[in-house]
């Protein structure tokens, strides 16, 4: 017996965000809205799909997501490129405050507080990404060929 891979991870929401929330997971982050099953097809939120795990998306009483660190992440293949797009969307980013080898990452929080990382993975030295107070216009090494 064993874990074959993860299906779907669900974020919450309280009511008075909703519209926000599933413009930002379908507009802002231009994921893909799939069918649920018909016994819960009328029920609030989305779910959404990239690659082969699912994002449900639900509304839910109380939820009080500010105030936690769990979360989720996304990779991407232009960090500074996406940075960007976010704030064009008026999305707060927020700062690594822990660099780890071989990523750049910043956060964010969605309209219902859920908090979500954005990765590049990128060939570097831990030291090279030490000395980032942010990694804003992170320039990815080049090599010179002379």
């Amino acid at each position: 017996m064993k874990l074959n891979a993860v299906h779907h991870i669900q974020v919450t929401y309280p009511f008075e965000v909703e519209e926000a929330m599933l413009s930002f997971y379908s507009g802002v982050l231009g994921l893909t809205e799939i069918a649920r099953p018909d016994v819960i097809k009328n029920d609030s939120g989305a779910w959404y799909k990239l690659g082969d795990i699912e994002l449900h998306v639900s509304r839910e009483k109380n939820a009080n997501n500010q105030a936690s660190r769990r979360h989720f992440c996304f990779q991407v293949d232009n960090l500074n490129a996406f940075e960007e797009h976010l704030k064009e969307h008026g999305i707060e980013i927020i700062p690594d405050q822990r660099p780890l080898p071989g990523c750049v990452r910043f956060f964010l929080r969605d309209p219902g507080g859920n908090r979500i990382e954005i990765a590049e993975f990128v060939k570097s030295t831990f030291a090279q990404q030490q000395n980032r107070h942010h990694f804003s216009n992170y320039q990815q090494p080049s090599i010179n060929s002379q």
